[in-house]
């Protein structure tokens, strides 16, 4: 049953929909969504079904995931009819992936629900598909859609203090016995931190009607489901969620506001109307640690988080946030905290600042109390050793 507070919610967000449709007009959006359905990144140990169990191997868009995000492809296609043009233009819309063959497939199958061919755009009478760009950079140079990102000691530094919290504690004490049943029935070590892998695999091979080991009950499900969303939690959130986000999503939402912000200014030569990014679940998260609207829960497959740039004649723009993770219903609005679900663009700018960075090169480097105490007493054995020798020179 839907609470009485959500609907009067949902009441508010259509009427202020409505007003912004008639003050404003739709000038640009971003759109970034997890891939579709897929199978397994690795097997455990005693994992009855090995890679080559899948028609394409590990971590490999299925035919349900192309499904999936054919059907977002559909669904972006009757939203913003009318806004996009019915063919492709390559002035109209930008499309990023991860360098990852589900992410990549999952745009080309979104494209294809987006853009079918019209017109001069058919090449070929009976195929009802055609060639979309989709741009990306290789997995080493990624650190716009791929969370979390290492090689950051204050990032590591962070997570060693979430570890030591007594949340995180009882946590570990809480699931002690899942842990350990997990670890005797895989044949793996793994810890609180890994363990959320296992209910990936187990999750992936259910969806697929792979008969499940006994010991897998619905009841152990629901707790390995409870532990990797704790996970992403730990990762993103939980403890100083502020400072992870600046070395996190931060990044993908500096770029998200300069986008909406270079957007919100009228040019009649400005033709791009929407961004597109296809990516993880980890990258949502992320972003909504970094917005402050984390819910703690694994999107699903195809999950698809919607920005809309208004702008109005008077020349001031805002900003309004969709979460659409319910093929059944619309998408769900979202507000930034302390602002209204149309917001001002300066405001969404300003709340969102302080998750960002300005240096993340800089601020990743490690600010340990441990190390700071270290570099002051050794400044002064320094000092001291220098005074001795000016003493002994004189």
């Amino acid at each position: 049953m839907v609470p009485l507070t959500f609907l009067f919610f949902l009441m508010g967000a259509s009427s202020v929909c409505e007003k912004a449709a008639a003050e404003n007009k739709l000038a640009f959006v971003i759109v970034m969504y997890r891939h579709g359905d897929r199978s397994p990144i690795k097997a455990y140990p005693t994992d009855p079904y090995q890679e080559s169990d899948w028609p394409q191997g590990f971590g490999q868009l299925s035919e349900e995931g192309m499904r999936q995000q054919y059907e977002l492809g559909q669904f972006l296609r009757k939203r913003y009819n009318g806004f996009l043009s019915q063919s492709y233009d390559r002035y109209e819309i930008v499309i990023r992936s991860t360098d990852s063959d589900r992410t990549l497939m999952s745009a080309e199958s979104n494209l294809a629900g987006l853009y079918p061919p019209t017109g001069q755009q058919v090449f070929m009478p009976d195929l009802n598909w055609q060639p979309i760009p989709v741009h990306t950079v290789s997995s080493s140079e990624e650190r716009l859609l791929s969370f979390p990102l290492g090689n950051c000691p204050h990032y590591d530094q962070l997570m060693k203090e979430t570890r030591q919290t007594e949340e995180y504690q009882n946590v570990v004490s809480k699931y002690q016995d899942v842990v350990e049943f997990v670890r005797n029935k895989t044949g793996q070590n793994f810890t609180l931190d890994t363990i959320g892998i296992v209910y990936d695999t187990l999750f992936c091979e259910s969806r697929h009607n792979m008969s499940a080991p006994d010991w897998v009950t619905p009841a152990v499900m629901e707790q390995l489901q409870e532990l990797r969303d704790l996970d992403f939690q730990f990762i993103f959130g939980f403890y100083k969620q502020r400072e992870k986000s600046r070395l996190q999503g931060g990044l993908l939402l500096d770029k998200i506001v300069k986008d909406l912000s270079n957007m919100a200014a009228p040019n009649p030569e400005q033709r791009l109307k929407m961004e597109m990014l296809s990516a993880h679940d980890s990258t949502l998260l992320a972003l909504h640690a970094s917005l402050d609207v984390l819910d703690g829960r694994q999107p699903p497959y195809a999950a698809c988080q919607i920005f809309e740039l208004y702008r109005a004649d008077n020349g001031s723009a805002s900003v309004m946030m969709f979460f659409r993770n319910d093929t059944t219903v619309e998408p769900y609005p979202q507000q930034l905290a302390s602002c209204s679900f149309d917001c001002p663009l300066e405001e969404f700018m300003r709340i969102t600042n302080p998750y960002i960075s300005d240096d993340r090169d800089k601020e990743c480097q490690e600010h340990s109390e441990g190390r700071d105490i270290e570099v002051s007493i050794g400044l002064v054995v320094a000092s001291y050793l220098l005074c001795l020798l000016v003493v002994v020179i004189l």
